[in-house]
């Protein structure tokens, strides 16, 4: 995974976790926004998250943040 999108992940995370505390769920569409302006970023969030993890829809946003920041 691109370091960029590390990155945009744990923050996304982050703001998640401190609005609506450590039980918020995500989906990987939670790291963009609603016009696909970049569709190979989107579609390397969706095979990690997928693919590679096996991970269902909506995920507690702190274990992204755990899985994303151990590497």
């Amino acid at each position: 995974m691109r370091e960029s999108l590390r990155l945009k992940i744990i923050k996304v995370c982050d703001d998640k976790i401190e609005k609506k505390g450590t039980n918020v769920g995500l989906s990987f569409y939670a790291f963009f926004a609603n016009k696909n302006d970049d569709p190979a970023l989107l579609m390397e969030a969706a095979e990690w998250w997928i693919m590679t993890h096996k991970l269902d829809h909506f995920e507690k946003a702190l274990k992204i943040k755990e899985m994303v920041s151990s590497g």
